[in-house]
């Protein structure tokens, strides 16, 4: 009860010993207890240090400062020592702030795209966005499978941000749900609180923090290669756009994928789609986060609902009847 002022389970049981029977020796106490003799002195000693213990008027024997002149002595020492390391804090946080205005952003004022060349330099700076971030994280998260280095390197800037008060959204594709690495991480995440939902493609990789910083990948074929940190409204605007107009038509993560009036998930409908605009399984498969497996999969199936035997009469068959 009375760990938070210092006295550890051995030490309050002598203190309540002494405060019962003034008149106990170390012999009775320990046998009181249970404890060895010299674990009991220990005990009497740290109550001596924290001056839960004088010596009795005329006398070499010890008695126990009452819990109302002693423990309230003992507290308000806490508290002045809370208060001090507060105010340190405080002056660390201040310090922190110079620093990073110091050398950290070192962007010019006008400048509104700031070139980060590495994955390392990106993950660096998602970090230091996370940890200054005051209202909102948003992120595209383009793909069927997150990284687990990209998971791994996420989680704890993102659970900090959480624990502030940053509101985290994300938005992945329909096929994170092959991949079990990125399906655990949205689930953590969930469960700190931060709001998940799916569509079935999405055109970019995009953190935004604040509605005021952006970042997309220079090579959007391989986010490892860097990022473009991007600031200005005229940038940031269309993004946030994007992104609101994504999330009011995702699933909200948990939610089994939905279907249309032609009973068709928005997954089948992009691989229509995209087929019908000429790209092979393949690339459509990359674009929608699919294996090429699950690609002709889908495909076949979609034949099959259509009465089809053949690509080219599956696509008259879905104009025909209104799948595209």
């Amino acid at each position: 009860m009375l760990q938070a002022l210092g006295l550890n389970a051995l030490t309050e049981g002598v203190y309540r010993s002494l405060l019962a029977e003034p008149d106990w020796g170390v012999d009775r106490i320990a046998a009181n207890l249970h404890l060895p003799e010299a674990e009991v002195r220990e005990a009497l000693d740290e109550l001596l240090e924290l001056t839960l213990l004088r010596p009795a008027v005329g006398s070499h024997a010890l008695r126990a400062v009452s819990p109302e002149v002693g423990l309230t002595r003992l507290l308000a020492r806490n508290q002045n020592q809370l208060l001090f390391r507060q105010q340190q804090l405080e002056s660390a946080r201040a310090a922190i702030a110079a620093l990073s205005a110091e050398y950290v952003d070192r962007r010019p004022d006008d400048e509104m795209v700031l070139r980060l060349d590495s994955l390392e330099a990106v993950r660096d700076r998602l970090e230091e966005l996370a940890a200054t971030a005051t209202r909102e994280c948003l992120s595209l998260m383009r793909g069927g499978a997150v990284r687990p280095d990209s998971i791994q390197a996420g989680k704890h800037p993102n659970q900090l941000a959480l624990e502030r008060g940053v509101v985290i959204r994300s938005i992945f594709q329909d096929s994170f749900r092959n991949d079990p690495d990125t399906l655990r991480y949205a689930r953590w995440l969930a469960d700190l609180g931060g709001l998940t939902r799916t569509v079935p493609l999405l055109p970019i990789r995009l953190v935004i923090v604040d509605r005021s910083i952006a970042l997309i990948p220079t090579d959007p074929s391989d986010g490892r290669r860097g990022a473009l940190e991007l600031h200005g409204e005229a940038l940031i605007q269309p993004l946030c756009a994007l992104f609101d107009e994504l999330w009011r038509s995702g699933t909200e993560f948990g939610r089994p994928a939905p279907r249309d009036d032609q009973d068709l998930t928005g997954s089948e409908r992009a691989l229509l789609k995209l087929l019908g605009e000429g790209h092979t399984d393949e690339s459509a498969g990359r674009k929608l986060g699919l294996s090429l497996r699950t690609v002709r999969r889908m495909m076949q199936d979609l034949m099959n609902r259509l009465g089809a035997e053949s690509r080219f009469q599956a696509g008259a068959q879905a104009v025909r009847k209104d799948w595209l």
